[in-house]
């Protein structure tokens, strides 16, 4: 009798609330193996998608814990299907003082941990966040793999040209919420005490630069798409990452494969990105930043941050780990 091979191929429900660029990597990464199903609605609609896709799946994929993907995760269970839930960070974020995180309202929290508690595979973006959900849960986390996001080094690659000696932040701030969280009134301090040296921030809206002016020496600039992105990546001296709470950073694994010099608060994911590779600081101590930064600019570019990012980060790991879930979840 001639052995029968067991097909690895999947249809996968790829849920996700809105868009960023390591959800799409994820996505992509699916699809170059899988049929992938994906709905990014919310609302009742959301729920109605959920409904009409699931028979003609075998595993459901969402990013971030939320309401939307512990009912989904309540439905698998009643249809026997499988459920892999990615933990980003903001899901395992409780942060009342700053109004920061679904934890802070109770009946969520509840949904949220059935969710995390109860799906066949959790992924999380780096061990403090793996941390976190164990301590929020109440739970030995024996569902939690930790799995770093995937960068492409193909796309973000350094350049030739010299460094401008500025430093670079890069962070979505609308409201005051994520001013606090991203660490941004600490890179107005830091700003204020330093300056001889130009900063860029990208990623603040017009309406909060208004809210809080920025100081002489400090440029905002909004979102930018990514080609433009990479220039500035490509001519910074350093990035700095001043984040009071930050999951991994993907905008500092970005600046790294662009040959910037790491500087982070030592928080979350940020010393696990930027390992040897850069200068650790407390966030709040902007002396200590501001003398970071000096040396990062004095070092120059910085090839040991590229390879690391490649070694650690990469698309090609990101993708080993989902292939290697996904055929576990079918032994």
């Amino acid at each position: 009798m001639i052995p029968q091979t067991v097909s690895t191929h999947r249809h996968i429900l790829f849920t996700a609330t809105f868009s960023t660029p390591f959800i799409r990597t994820d996505r992509a990464i699916l699809e170059r193996h899988h049929t992938v199903h994906a709905v990014d609605a919310t609302g009742l609609t959301a729920i109605v998608r959920y409904l009409s896709q699931l028979p003609s799946v075998s595993v459901t994929f969402s990013w971030f814990a939320s309401v939307y993907s512990s009912l989904l995760i309540l439905l698998t269970k009643l249809t026997r299907t499988k459920s892999i839930l990615v933990l980003g960070g903001v899901d395992v974020a409780k942060l009342p003082e700053v109004n920061y995180g679904i934890w802070n309202t109770p009946w969520k929290a509840a949904l949220v941990r059935y969710g995390i508690m109860h799906a066949d595979v959790v992924l999380a973006v780096d061990p403090s966040i793996r941390e976190d959900a164990m301590a929020l849960c109440r739970y030995d986390g024996a569902n939690i793999i930790v799995s770093p996001t995937g960068h492409d080094p193909s796309l973000w690659t350094a350049s030739a040209q010299k460094r401008n000696g500025s430093v670079l932040t890069v962070a979505a701030c609308g409201d005051m919420t994520r001013f606090r969280v991203k660490g941004i009134d600490f890179l107005y301090s830091v700003a204020k005490s330093m300056p001889e040296t130009r900063f860029t921030l990208i990623g603040m809206t017009e309406e909060m630069r208004r809210t809080v002016p920025p100081p002489p020496n400090l440029t905002v600039l909004p979102p930018l798409p990514q080609e433009t992105l990479l220039g500035h990546y490509r001519t910074a001296g350093v990035y700095f990452q001043p984040s009071m709470r930050e999951a991994l950073g993907s905008a500092l694994c970005e600046a790294m494969l662009c040959e910037c010099f790491p500087v982070g608060t030592h928080v979350g994911g940020i010393p696990t990105v930027i390992g040897e590779t850069g200068r650790l600081v407390p966030y709040g101590d902007f002396e200590a930043a501001a003398e970071a930064l000096r040396a990062g600019l004095q070092a120059g570019p910085s090839a040991a941050a590229r390879d690391r990012i490649i070694t650690q980060f990469s698309v090609a790991n990101r993708e080993e780990t989902l292939q290697s879930v996904l055929r576990g979840l079918h032994d």
